[in-house]
């Protein structure tokens, strides 16, 4: 699973090859921190047909702001620099994550 920063995210994200799998979570997010574990074991599970990447967004503000991320948790997938699939708040489930992620991969 790939951290990524404000200076990284168009590199590692928005320019890569394939498909990319961001978890977007901030300090203090409560259910982002209950997700984590899930969303690493996807990272093992599912990690050679999808890049991992999480992004701090507490750290990278203008950035999620500019990526649309409004509240959290969000999920997302991103192919070509566009973001093509996600899940967000009250939907981002383990169920619909792993849904997400075996509808893309």
């Amino acid at each position: 699973m790939l951290e990524l920063t404000k200076d990284t995210f168009e590199a590692e994200v928005l320019q890569a090859e394939g498909k990319v799998f961001v978890d977007f979570y901030g300090d203090g997010c409560v259910p982002c921190a209950a997700l984590m574990p899930h969303v690493h074991e996807f990272a093992e599970q599912y990690g050679d047909k999808l890049k991992f990447c999480a992004l701090n967004t507490t750290k990278a503000r203008r950035l999620a702001i500019k990526q649309g991320i409004m509240g959290l948790p969000v999920m997302a997938i991103y192919e070509g620099g566009k973001q093509i699939a996600s899940v967000v708040k009250d939907d981002a489930t383990v169920e619909s994550i792993e849904a997400m992620i075996k509808a893309n991969i």
